[in-house]
């Protein structure tokens, strides 16, 4: 039996300017977003299976704990939580690098919690941080670029939310890859 491919094309974006940032609307008081300040493999891996379990996030589940605690133990390294009323409802994690880039490694919603207006203002709260990063983290270097990817296997609207945001494509690349199946939240979650 032969293996089904997909065509994946991916986009890497990115903002060059804190003033090319066009923030969203906030969507309402019941909607904070705070830094988890205290690393925690557990927290970390709960949103990123539940955020990305529908949309083919899969390069950090076999990740062992002492690997996600190295990670998001680093210097630098910051994970923002959007809260509905209390309840996690998305998050975007920063990765600076030593140049002065600060990637968006990771970003987006809990499946019911997309489509509220949280994601934008959740992408303008997440990338204001990557730009004041160095304010947080005596003599990292100012930002001077911000950058993410996103590709064709993300939801509907991501890629509309980080045009509007301000965010412009810089490269595009397409490749074909083994099919595999969404894992869900649930395993590992």
């Amino acid at each position: 039996m032969s293996e089904r491919t997909i065509t994946l094309t991916t986009w890497s974006l990115a903002m060059d300017s804190p003033a090319e940032l066009v923030p969203a609307t906030a969507p309402g008081p019941e909607v904070r977003i705070e830094r988890a300040e205290v690393p925690s493999p557990e927290f970390s891996r709960f949103l990123y299976a539940s955020v990305g379990g529908d949309i083919h996030w899969t390069d950090r589940l076999g990740l062992t704990r002492a690997e996600w605690l190295a990670h998001l133990d680093r210097p630098g390294v910051e994970t923002w939580v959007a809260y509905d009323r209390g309840t996690p409802a998305g998050y975007v994690e920063l990765d600076p690098q030593d140049d002065g880039v600060v990637e968006i490694v990771y970003f987006g919603l809990l499946p019911d919690f997309r489509g509220r207006r949280i994601g934008g203002h959740l992408l303008t709260v997440g990338t204001a941080r990557a730009w004041d990063l160095a304010s947080r983290w005596p003599g990292r270097a100012e930002t001077t670029r911000v950058w993410l990817h996103t590709c064709s296997q993300d939801g509907p609207t991501a890629m509309d939310n980080y045009l509007k945001r301000g965010f412009k494509v810089f490269r595009t690349e397409t490749e074909e890859k083994p099919e595999t199946a969404t894992p869900g939240p649930w395993p590992g979650a």
